[in-house]
């Protein structure tokens, strides 16, 4: 594919909006998990969510939730399913989402630079940069594909525990 930088940073960008708007979409399932698992009402669960402000709290609520004594592994196991699958998601979104975007000079590749201090044993590193290639424009194609299985399955999920929606 010849493409032009323009074009090419065009794809990229609109590409990361839609891993944004995937992302957002399926980790606001959590509020009916939470909801669910908390013998609360949608409201509550709301408050709940927005008032744990990474992914990672979020998830690890609903987990904790979920492997409560007295939980029957039909509810907690599947709900730990999807739950890990989020946290792997998660990682691609956090490296397109922490970053700040350059061009490699000579291919015209559109780069990216982590926004991220490495602590070493006696220095740091600032910075590491990635070349936003043609492969990594398929792993981010395949990565809203899997969140959009993701929100479908947890949809089914949360109708089938009849939790609130």
């Amino acid at each position: 594919m010849n493409e032009t930088l323009e074009t090419r940073f065009d794809r990229l960008i609109l590409l990361v909006g839609k891993l944004n708007y995937m992302w957002t979409n399926t980790e606001s399932l959590l509020i009916h998990l939470i909801a669910g698992l908390s013998g609360t009402n949608k409201d509550v669960a709301v408050i709940i969510f927005l008032t744990l402000n990474t992914t990672r709290a979020r998830i690890d609520l609903v987990e904790r939730l979920a492997k409560m004594d007295g939980r029957p592994a039909e509810i907690r196991d599947p709900i730990l399913e999807h739950t890990q699958r989020l946290s792997k998601l998660s990682f691609i979104r956090n490296r397109y989402n922490h970053c700040i975007y350059s061009f490699d000079a000579d291919s015209g590749n559109p780069k990216t630079i982590l926004m991220r201090i490495a602590d070493r044993k006696t220095d740091i590193k600032l910075g590491r940069e990635d070349t936003v290639d043609e492969k990594a424009i398929q792993e981010i194609e395949d990565i809203v594909a899997q969140l959009s299985a993701a929100n479908r399955d947890i949809w089914r999920l949360i109708t089938q525990l009849g939790f609130p929606v």
